[in-house]
């Protein structure tokens, strides 16, 4: 279980990796936008929409990884004092609020990136792209979490991290 546990871990490290680049891609898209709509006068119509579709990734898919480094907002004042078995159950309680709003999250959300996938899903703008790619990221993202949510109740129990 413990090395599942790492391998899980280490794949939504990988994926928060490679993901954290997207923002230096949104930041590149914003300025080739300012500086079109602003210094040639010649604003684009998919510039803005394309970062906005590239944040949704950036930021669904560090959360799994972020879970499993504590970087999530917390009120941790019982748990930060707790010793022992009460911390090994408090982390394992969190860890299954966590697992439940995975599950929660992936039951609703595959079925609409699904129907989007179906239907070849536009975004009805001037530059129209479809939008499935960007909406099949939340389940994916969802699935994740669930899995290192598992993963976090590994660690908590066997009183060891990644």
């Amino acid at each position: 279980m413990f090395r599942a546990a790492l391998a899980i871990t280490t794949l939504n490290r990988w994926t928060f990796e490679a993901a954290k680049w997207l923002v230096y891609v949104i930041a590149g898209l914003m300025l080739f936008e300012v500086i079109s709509r602003y210094s040639l006068q010649n604003p684009t119509s998919w510039g803005p929409e394309l970062a906005t579709l590239l944040f949704g990734p950036f930021f669904l898919l560090g959360g799994p990884y972020l879970l499993h480094l504590g970087g999530h907002v917390a009120v941790d004042v019982l748990s930060s004092n707790a010793r022992g078995r009460l911390r090994v159950v408090l982390a394992v309680m969190a860890a299954l609020l966590a697992l439940l709003f995975g599950l929660i999250l992936l039951r609703f959300s595959l079925p609409l990136a699904w129907q989007a996938f179906e239907y070849g899903e536009t975004s009805y703008s001037a530059w129209n792209p479809i939008i499935w790619p960007a909406k099949m990221v939340l389940p994916l993202a969802a699935l994740l979490l669930v899995f290192q949510s598992l993963a976090e109740v590994v660690f908590a129990v066997k009183g060891r991290s990644a």
